[in-house]
């Protein structure tokens, strides 16, 4: 039998994720049966066991996914030299994010995976492994501006992190529930808290 190109298992693999995370967004985590899964990805039973043994690996590899790209973003910002100012990291976090809310967005996968994440254990620790690297980035993102004046070297990197990084959860969920506000008028506002006009 010859040998499956890694393209083609990994296309597979993107098949399966694909179809998992169209009928996640259809009917949420719990609604969704692994046989949901298969029939949607138009594979066998063994196709998509071969890749994905449970419910709960398919969450995980969606909710790495979701992640994923934030991390990357994230990561980017955190090395722009010279640093951003803060306000301006998080317009262009916010950019990013903007692009996953829509009615396909991951984010609404991840809304699904912090309330699984309360009733198993597994996937808790990895998005709180994962949300504090994500607060990391922010945390270098404040040492740089603390180290630029931007605001007073006593503060808190990690205090005043862990409160911009709750900005970005803060807007997209409010977009997701209420449609509002968009991203200008939320900064606008965020600015104005922050005592900045620009």
């Amino acid at each position: 039998m010859p040998r499956v190109s890694d393209e083609h298992l990994a296309a597979r693999r993107r098949q399966i994720v694909d179809a998992a995370r169209r009928c996640f967004l259809r009917e949420g985590f719990h609604r969704t049966t692994m046989h949901d899964v298969i029939a949607e990805a138009g594979l066998s039973v063994g196709a998509v066991y071969r890749y994905f043994p449970s419910k709960a690996s398919l969450i995980n590899a969606i909710a790495e996914e979701a992640i994923g790209g934030a991390e990357l973003v994230l990561a980017d910002l955190a090395r722009q030299d010279p640093p951003l100012p803060l306000a301006e990291a998080l317009e262009r976090a916010l950019a990013y994010v903007e692009t996953q809310v829509g009615d396909d967005g991951l984010l609404r996968i991840a809304v699904q995976v912090w309330g699984e994440a309360q009733r198993d254990p597994a996937l808790a620790e990895f998005v709180a492994g994962t949300y504090a690297g994500l607060r990391r980035h922010f945390e270098a993102l404040v040492r740089r501006a603390q180290d630029g004046g931007e605001i007073s070297a006593d503060a808190d990197p990690q205090a005043v992190a862990a409160a911009l990084f709750g900005l970005v959860p803060g807007w997209f969920i409010q977009r997701i529930l209420t449609g509002g506000p968009d991203r200008a008028t939320y900064l606008a506002g965020v600015r104005a808290l922050l005592g900045r006009s620009g």
